[in-house]
């Protein structure tokens, strides 16, 4: 095998790849990067047998030669140090050549290195893509998607459905659900599929992230494809193979209230603020906790208290505040994460009592949702 690279190319499908190899994996093969070089270019593959990505460069991209392919052939190359060696190459353009006995050689300017490579012949191939269930999605509302939900996920291992977000598709609408049992993350959008029929998959939260890692912030289509156990996610040089999380997740529709006792309008930022203030003092407590109480005259007091450390106090003027008095206390983390979520200047607060949950929504949108346990104090 030998071929000639545009460095930057050849460092940023590394990056990509390497973010789903494991330095933790039981398989030793799964250390390295697997190279392909075809007529049609390069292909890159890192995997950890639950998140495997493939990034590939093409010979030729908008009149521009992106890599000479003189011999076609593969080789699985360690990982870390190659993803080090080419960030640091001198020169422009990179020569990478296999010998005998998979010895390998990467060259740049005056820069050599010799590498023992590994039988690409060992590494594990991935699915092949079915053509059948998918759809497409721009990359910006892929990335909105998955950022306004997948940090509601949980961490604990206890129960490994939690760790997911639950991707429902019912009559041409996606739904993505994402809670750890104490706060809840919901986001809706409407798509096309094909064909037109019911799908229901939880995606691992570890998938989703690394996969808003790799999107570019415009708004290409990216395809999602189900498959047995699998989900792929598939944009013009890039394919995410994901595994999926077996089991059924929990019914969190009975959840979410339907009515409210109090009712707050106020202005995401300043809210949001008022409540990264209170949580310095806060953040001393094993819980986080931060207070709300309702005031007259259209005012909330938000506090926290640190028995070692002292009191927070601030009154916040709202837009409107609709029925019974209130006084609750909840996570200022969740308060925080759930208030970054949300894109609108002004947020509802509807509150159904003081140990019931409450859920957060932009006025103007009611695709998402966000839902947070409070904590009893009083």
């Amino acid at each position: 095998m030998k071929f000639v690279i545009y460095k930057d190319k050849l460092v940023e499908s590394v990056q990509n790849v390497s973010k789903a190899v494991s330095s933790r994996t039981t398989i030793p093969i799964l250390v390295g990067i697997k190279v392909v070089a075809t007529d049609e270019g390069v292909i890159f593959t890192g995997s950890d047998s639950d998140i495997s990505i493939e990034s590939s460069v093409e010979k030729h991209e908008n009149d521009q030669i992106n890599v000479e392919v003189i011999q076609t052939g593969k080789i699985v190359l360690h990982a870390r140090f190659f993803s080090e060696i080419v960030k640091k190459l001198p020169d422009k353009q990179v020569e990478i050549e296999v010998t005998d006995n998979f010895h390998t050689i990467v060259r740049s300017g005056k820069a050599e290195f010799n590498l023992i490579g590994l039988d690409a012949e060992e590494f594990p191939r991935l699915p092949e893509i079915e053509e059948g269930l998918s759809f497409q999605i721009s990359n910006d509302l892929l990335k909105t998607i998955i950022r306004q939900t997948v940090f509601a996920v949980s961490t604990a291992e206890s129960r490994p459905i939690l760790t997911g977000v639950n991707w429902v598709i019912e009559k041409d609408l996606l739904t993505c659900i994402a809670t750890d049992s104490h706060r809840l993350a919901l986001r809706k959008a409407p798509i096309s599929i094909n064909p037109n029929k019911s799908f229901n998959v939880v995606i691992p939260g570890k998938s989703l992230t690394e996969l808003n890692k790799l999107l570019d912030d415009n708004q290409e289509p990216v395809e999602v494809v189900f498959m047995e156990n699998q989900i792929v996610f598939k944009t013009k040089n890039l394919l995410l193979f994901s595994r999926l999380l077996e089991g059924n997740y929990p019914d969190t529709s009975r959840l979410i209230p339907d009515e409210s006792k109090t009712e707050l309008t106020l202005q995401t930022k300043e809210f949001l603020q008022a409540i990264d203030r209170a949580s310095l003092l806060a953040r001393e407590g094993k819980h986080n906790i931060v207070k709300l109480s309702t005031l007259t005259n259209n005012t909330v007091e938000i506090s926290s208290t640190s028995p070692e450390i002292g009191k927070a106090v601030e009154e916040l003027q709202l837009e409107r505040v609709e029925g019974e008095d209130l006084k609750i206390s909840f996570s200022a983390k969740y308060m925080l994460d759930a208030l970054k979520s949300l894109e609108e200047q002004e947020l509802t607060i509807s509150f159904t009592g003081a140990m019931r949950p409450f859920i957060l929504h932009s006025i103007n949108d009611q695709s998402q949702i966000q839902l947070i346990l409070p904590i009893r104090t009083y």
